[in-house]
């Protein structure tokens, strides 16, 4: 099996000397954050905190009126653990009004409006109080495209986005992230009962272990089931979803014409030019 153990305080480190240099080289001295009340914005505040102080971070809740409560309790535990500044933004008269006309969308449908509402509130606070939006997908999420693509997979500067989800919940005990935030069922909250294992289909210490030796360690899916430890469906359920979500962790693809192509001849440092 693989070991996905971290060396806490070397890692915490490397993410807070990485956010502290990213945003403040962009020009930024703050970060907006969505505090869900899950472990993995959480994580990311606690991590902002640190590399910006309390003072230049800003968590906004965005509850839908079908959010638990407990979501807004966990949010709101952060927000007072780490004395940031804090804002409740509801998103149920967006979604609903935009519905209103077609009441028969499905879950999914309604699951990604949620969550490019959330995003679109998050980048007008951006710009009202001059600071860059904090990302909170953990690798195992963007690797299996587990998220709304300009969405909860949005933002302009993310430290989480290397850490498989057990990862996440190992650094989260680290840094005392409070435990129940890090004990509950992970969850995007998006309706009632909804959770991520159970809507993927596998939990995420099963996932990450496969993840790990088609990614990391660039196994063929059949070395990987090949190892035993694994069911052969879910292995190749895994790949294919990883497959088919590609198009979600880059760019939009520009189609070339000039001799030099952004994001294709033309690629450069995000600090190019300063």
């Amino acid at each position: 099996m693989a070991d996905l153990s971290l060396d806490c305080a070397v890692v915490q480190k490397v993410l807070v000397g990485f956010l502290a240099n990213e945003v403040r080289k962009a020009g930024f001295e703050r970060v907006v954050v969505g505090l869900s009340g899950g472990v993995d914005s959480s994580l990311a505040a606690y991590l902002a905190a640190e590399a910006l102080g309390q003072e230049n971070v800003c968590g906004i809740l965005m509850p839908y009126r079908s959010s638990s409560p407990e979501s807004a309790a966990h949010a709101q535990l952060v927000v007072t653990e780490l004395g940031i500044q804090s804002l409740t933004v509801p998103i149920t008269p967006m979604v609903d009004a935009y519905f209103a006309a077609d009441p028969d969308a499905d879950q999914v449908r309604r699951g990604n409006k949620m969550a490019r509402e959330r995003m679109s509130i998050l980048f007008d606070h951006s710009a009202r109080l001059a600071a860059l939006v904090l990302g909170t997908s953990n690798k195992t999420e963007l690797l299996l495209g587990y998220g709304t693509q300009f969405g909860d997979m949005a933002s302009a500067v993310n430290p989480l986005g290397d850490l498989y989800k057990t990862q996440i919940r190992q650094l989260s005990r680290y840094l005392k992230v409070p435990q129940p935030i890090i004990d509950k069922q992970p969850s995007a909250d998006l309706w009632e009962g909804q959770t991520d294992e159970a809507e993927l289909g596998f939990t995420y210490a099963a996932v990450d272990q496969v993840l790990y030796w088609i990614v990391d360690q660039r196994c063929e899916i059949a070395e990987v089931i090949a190892q035993g430890a694994f069911d052969e469906r879910m292995v190749r359920a895994v790949a294919r979803r990883v497959q088919q979500s590609q198009y979600k962790r880059r760019l939009p693809v520009i189609a070339k014409i000039s001799s030099r192509t952004i994001d294709r001849d033309f690629r450069y440092a995000r600090d190019w030019g300063r």
